[in-house]
């Protein structure tokens, strides 16, 4: 075993990732850190990474503050997990259709995807449409229109694009039609970009709220724990600009609205974390694999 030195030059990069790591974790630290904090104190600020009063009051006023969240968690595990699931398989499909030097419309349909990437029939339009495939109040609303993403299928096919087509040709040689071959044969070879791709359509489901207050709203089976999480929020704003300097001792016995927006960062963001290591591993193997041209 070769004995290293440390040199100045890796005294001065320990400092410069220790400083990074540093700015990278400070943010999220001190939100967690007001959250866990007690209100009243939290107005006096100071608070940085470690919680001056702790108190779990902030999450015991938001979970009790709407009988629905639990409820409303239960449907955006659901939606992200059906989501992501019904997104990979369609954006797999097509992009392996599109990967296809056969298949004699993939330049158009190629070219199709992109202009969607720039240009968008707007809101009414996409409101009326839904409207008239009977989605409002449809739990369906959550999962078609995110079924397919173009940047999506342009990465997933960029990645299949670098997969020797030998191994196809082996496969058909052997008897194996399109079907087989793009579930035992390119599936398994694309497993690091679907991990990619599952990470931000898990992403997008987890924190999408605003199809809810668009589509879904008036069905309180299907409102998802950001949109309650966005009432919650909105309320406390609410409360928070009618204090005035009379009563603003009246914030000694309420919730400080700042705390519930970091009480609410935290919740929204945490189960995002606890999947991300799982996946970090492949996200950057199947962002930059597909796009190296040999």
């Amino acid at each position: 075993m070769v004995n290293r030195k440390i040199t100045s030059f890796d005294l001065v990069l320990l400092i410069i990732m220790v400083g990074v790591m540093i700015i990278t974790l400070y943010p999220f630290l001190n939100i967690l850190a007001i959250s866990l904090n007690d209100a009243t104190d939290t107005v006096r600020g100071g608070i940085h990474i470690w919680p001056r009063q702790f108190t779990l009051a902030n999450y015991s006023e938001i979970f009790g503050s709407n009988d629905r969240l639990i409820q409303a968690f239960g449907m955006s595990v659901l939606r992200t997990v059906v989501g992501t699931v019904t997104g990979i398989i369609a954006s797999t499909m097509l992009a392996y259709t599109l990967s296809r030097r056969d298949f004699i419309f993939n330049r158009f349909i190629g070219f199709i995807l992109v202009i969607t990437m720039f240009i968008s029939g707007g809101l009414i339009p996409e409101y009326m449409l839904i409207r008239e495939l009977g989605l409002i109040n449809n739990f369906w609303v959550y999962i078609l229109p995110m079924l397919i993403s173009a940047f999506n299928v342009i990465v997933i096919r960029s990645f299949m694009d670098e997969i020797p087509i030998e191994l196809t040709e082996s496969a058909k040689i052997d008897g194996a039609n399109d079907f087989t071959i793009f579930a035992k044969v390119m599936l398994p070879l694309c497993i690091p970009v679907i991990a990619t791709i599952s990470l931000f359509l898990a992403v997008g489901q987890w924190n999408s709220w605003f199809d809810t207050y668009l589509y879904a709203r008036a069905n309180i089976d299907l409102t998802t724990l950001q949109f309650e999480l966005m009432k919650i929020l909105d309320n406390a704003n609410i409360s928070s600009g009618q204090i005035t300097t009379q009563n603003a001792e009246v914030i000694a016995n309420q919730t400080n609205p700042n705390s519930i927006k970091m009480a609410i960062t935290i919740i929204a963001t945490v189960p995002i974390l606890v999947v991300y290591p799982f996946l970090q591993k492949y996200f950057v193997t199947g962002l930059t694999l597909g796009a190296v041209k040999s």
